[in-house]
C-alpha cells in the first residue's frame, strides 16, 4: 500500500473505523430503502454523492469528535437520554451529509500525524 494511503485512509484504528463504518451503512441503508420507494429514477450523481458520503463518513466524525473532545475535555455532562440521543443522531446525520467536505481535514490530520510520528 501506498505510504500516502497507510498514513491517511488506514490511519484510524480499526475499531474506530469499523463501528463508524457500521453506522454510516445503516445511514446509507435508510436513505437507499427511501429513495428506490420513488417512482422517479436516481441521477447517478446521486448514487455517486451517497456513496462518497458513506465512505468518507468514518474520517468525518473523527473530525467531530476530535473537535467536541477538545472543547469538553474531560468532563462528563448528566441530562435526558432522549436529548443525548437525538443530538448524537442530528450530528451523525450531520457528519454523513457533509462528510465529503469534513472528512479532507480528517485525512490531512492523520497524514501529517503519522509522517510526523514515523519521524
Amino acid at each position: 500500500m501506498p505510504p500516502i494511503f497507510q498514513k491517511t485512509f488506514a490511519g484510524l484504528a480499526p475499531q474506530y473505523y469499523f463501528r463508524q463504518m457500521f453506522f454510516g451503512l445503516l445511514i446509507l441503508a435508510l436513505i437507499v430503502f427511501a429513495v428506490t420507494r420513488s417512482p422517479r429514477t436516481v441521477p447517478m450523481a446521486t448514487w455517486l454523492y451517497l456513496t462518497a458520503s458513506c465512505l468518507l463518513y468514518p474520517y468525518s466524525r473523527f473530525v467531530y469528535e476530535s473537535i467536541v473532545s477538545f472543547i469538553v475535555g474531560e468532563n462528563v455532562f448528566f441530562g435526558s437520554a432522549v436529548l443525548m440521543l437525538s443530538v448524537k443522531l442530528v450530528t451523525m446525520l450531520m457528519c454523513w451529509t457533509l462528510s465529503i467536505f469534513i472528512a479532507p481535514v480528517g485525512l490531512l490530520y492523520l497524514y501529517f500525524h503519522h509522517s510526523r510520528a514515523q519521524r
